[in-house]
């Protein structure tokens, strides 16, 4: 019996990881993107690349206006993108990022009746975003199983997070392991159209450490 899954595809390093772990485990996939407002749209264009590529069944983008909202430098102008790392939650944390896009998928799932949704969070080598946590994940399942009309008539969703407990080395070493091609994934939060890096915001900066700690050549395309 075929399976099938949403996996939410950002365009990035951890993302296209993901589309590649669900479709080893067996997975027909449905590729959902997100026009929030961020600073460029060069990670969509490279969404589109790669759902072409690993020729997901549907690549859906949803157009989301939380710029209207702003309090994240990926999504307001008037805050600038650091170029070092920061202590605690970083102003490029996108508030309810995660709770929105996992709702949509949610939804999107719920419509094309199927139970697995993928995403590519991380808890080990990242920015420190709340919405990236094990315990975030629990709950967003359980909210899952409560607030649906097929978790009520008792058939839950799962929220896959492969990646969760995997340093960047590791994932990298993963992809890699899985024929990814990362040269066209774009990480960086303050990326020129044409998906070239600017390497010193801390989207590059974790790349970067990826690649060396995994002895792999960066092939990031950098301004």
């Amino acid at each position: 019996m075929q399976k099938n899954a949403i996996v939410l595809l950002s365009g990035g390093l951890d993302s296209i990881t993901t589309l590649a772990l669900a479709q080893q485990q067996g997975f027909q996939c449905y590729a959902l993107s997100f026009d929030y407002g961020q600073r460029h749209t060069a990670e969509l264009d490279a969404a589109a690349r790669i759902a072409e590529k690993y020729q997901v069944i549907e690549h859906k983008v949803i157009k989301l206006g939380l710029g209207a909202i702003g309090g994240s430098a990926l999504t307001d102008d008037h805050i600038a993108v650091p170029n070092s790392a920061q202590e605690g939650i970083p102003v490029t944390y996108v508030p309810a990022r995660n709770t929105i896009f996992l709702s949509f998928a949610l939804g999107w799932a719920e419509v094309l009746n199927l139970h697995d949704i993928f995403i590519g969070v991380n808890a080990v080598d990242y920015s420190g975003y709340p919405d990236c946590r094990p315990e975030f994940i629990n709950a967003f399942q359980n909210l899952a199983t409560l607030a649906t009309k097929a978790g009520v008539e008792g058939n839950p969703f799962t929220i896959h997070t492969p990646l969760i407990s995997l340093s960047k080395a590791e994932i990298i070493k993963l992809g890699t392991e899985l024929s990814v091609d990362y040269q066209n994934t774009v990480s960086c939060y303050s990326a020129d159209q044409q998906g070239r890096a600017c390497g010193i915001c801390d989207a590059c900066r974790l790349r970067k450490i990826g690649f060396d700690a995994a002895g792999i050549i960066d092939p990031t395309r950098y301004k």
